[in-house]
This record gives structure tokens, sequence and C-alpha cells, in this order.
């Protein structure tokens, strides 16, 4: 690997003298700033972060913010950080991986170090307090993710509010008529989770359309029984059930069937989860698939287009694919 003083050998000047030209601290001779940047393409030579970001160059890393905040499934959430690194290797761009609270002075601290290119921002909320600076910023950035305005913004994801809909008018192709959301741990509603907020939505219009009884369950990891329970209890004609909180679905399905109900002759379960999850559960799962890789790819795509100047597409949704696995059935008229 090419060092820099290599580069200000091949360049007849002192290794500072290239220091200069990356940096622009200090003026030198367009001759000179030339026959730097021969040598340095000639020996493949690669500054580092902050030298390139200093000569207002690209700095080839993008920032990836993904605050872990309570009830967030980790291991789905890493889906996308995967799809993403892998992504931006493909355009020789490195990630960096933030996971503390980011709010409006933790973007400020990152824009402002110049060591990042681009930023990806996860967890977007409705009214997400960051929205304001993101639109400020001169850094390019995509969100996974939709506030409840997007305007100004670039944001991709799963068109969430359709899956919603999809698993609703699943059940109710099969004759289901009362049917009951099992959601995201509470907090993930009281801050106002863009992608949570539109299953809900999705769910209950989807519901209301095809005059379905309907309700929604915030739901605990770990308390698969007690809201297994307390459906049963508030809705004894229950057939129907979308979950969308994937540590619950095994657990659920076994709890459903330790209180007498077998899936799917008296319980028909879809999902809104990872395929391989679905795919894993005791009774396989219809579900709608979550697109993590193509999510993920979709981001760093769209910030590399606006890096290199290129119009992007304000939104990008990503319609729900539902596959139909063992979990559901024609409800069974006693």
């Amino acid at each position: 690997m090419a060092k820099i003083t290599d580069v200000a050998r091949r360049a007849g000047v002192s290794p500072s003298t290239v220091s200069y030209a990356l940096s622009g601290k200090r003026p030198i001779s367009e001759e000179t700033r030339q026959r730097v940047e021969d040598a340095i393409r000639e020996l493949g030579y690669r500054p580092h972060a902050g030298a390139r970001a200093l000569a207002g160059r690209r700095s080839n890393v993008l920032a990836l913010v993904v605050p872990l905040r309570s009830g967030i499934h980790v291991p789905t959430v890493m889906q996308f950080a995967v799809s993403v690194v892998t992504t931006a290797r493909r355009y020789d761009h490195d990630v960096l991986l933030l996971t503390q609270e980011e709010g409006e002075d933790g973007l400020t601290r990152v824009a402002d170090t110049a060591l990042v290119d681009a930023l990806i921002v996860m967890d977007v909320q409705l009214d997400d307090p960051r929205l304001p600076l993101l639109r400020a910023l001169d850094l390019p950035s995509v969100l996974i993710g939709f506030p409840a305005s997007s305007e100004g913004l670039t944001c991709v994801d799963l068109d969430f509010r359709a899956a919603g809909e999809a698993c609703v008018e699943h059940l109710a192709r099969l004759g289901h008529r009362v049917v009951a959301l099992v959601g995201s741990p509470p907090e993930v509603y009281v801050r106002q989770t863009a992608f949570a907020q539109s299953v809900v939505q999705g769910f209950t219009a989807a519901a209301d359309r095809c005059g379905m009884s309907s309700t929604v369950h915030p739901c605990e990891p770990d308390a698969a029984r007690a809201v297994a329970e307390q459906l049963l209890r508030e809705q004894p004609a229950l057939t129907g059930v979308v979950v969308h909180n994937e540590p619950l679905l095994q657990p659920l399905v076994d709890a459903f069937e330790q209180l007498g109900l077998r899936v799917p002759a008296d319980l028909s379960v879809t999902a809104i989860c990872p395929d391989e999850l679905a795919e894993s559960v005791r009774v396989p799962i219809t579900s709608v698939a979550l697109p993590s890789a193509e999510v993920g790819a979709r981001a760093v795509e769209l910030l590399m287009k606006k890096l290199d100047g290129t119009a992007v597409p304000e939104s990008t949704l990503l319609p729900p694919r539902m596959t139909e696995r063992a979990s559901t059935g024609r409800r069974t008229v006693s």
C-alpha cells in the first residue's frame, strides 16, 4: 500500500507539500498540485478520511444512525445494517455505525467532523425532532422510514400501511370476521415510531372496509400468554390474528395452543416479519416479508445518486409481498 512518502518521491516534492495539496491548508502552485494528483493516481494512494475531507473530497464513509432504543428488535435492525454495509462496499464506501440516541446535537457533531459523506437514518418517528436539521444540512441523507411529512427529504421503506392491509384482506378472503393485531411493545407507539403506526393504520382501515371487528394490542415480547388470554376473554369469537412483533411469534402460537386453539384449524395467524423467521415457527406463518436487504440497498443507492448530483424521488415505498404458509385457513363455522 502506497504511503504519503511514496507519493512525495514520485511527485518530486516533500511529504508536507503532499499534505498541503490534500488539505488545502497552504497554497501551492497548480503545476505542483497536478504532479501530486498524478502521483496519487499512479500509485493508487488512498489518503485517510480526515485528509480527504479537509480537501473537500469524499471520505468514502457513510454514517448509519440506528439508535438502539427500548422496544426495538435488534436482530431485525441488524439485517438492515448488514445490507447497508454490504451495498456500501460495492460503491467503495465504509459505514460508520451510530447506535446512541443521536438527536440534533449528535447529527450536528457527526456532520461537523467532515468524516462522512452522507447519512442514513433509521427508527424514524412521525414527528421526528431530527427532521428540521436533516432538511437544513448540506450533507445528503436518506431516511429508512416515513415521517408524517416527507417533504424535502428522501425516504425509503416497506409500505407498512399496505402490509397491514394485506394481512387483514387475506384473512377476510378466508372468511374471518373477528381479528386482532398483536403489535410492537408499548414504548414503540409512545414514541410514534412511523412503521408501527403505519401498520396500525393499515390494519384498522382494512378491517373497517371489510366490515370486520378488530382490536389492537401493543405487547411486550415476554407477554405472549397474557395477551392471548386477554384476546380470548375480550373477543371470544376471535379467529384471525396479525402479529407485528418478531420475538413474540412462536411464543404466541404456543400460548394459543395451550389455551385450546389449534393453528390454523381454530385460529389463523399472519405476520409482518422476515421470511426466515416466519418459516422457522413450528407452524410456518403466512407473512408479509420484511425486505431488509432491498431497503438497505435502496437507501445506499439513493445516497450514491445524491452524492453524484442526480435527482432522486423523495419517496420510495416497496409494495408488500405476502407468502401463504400453513398458519392460515378458512374460518370454520360451528
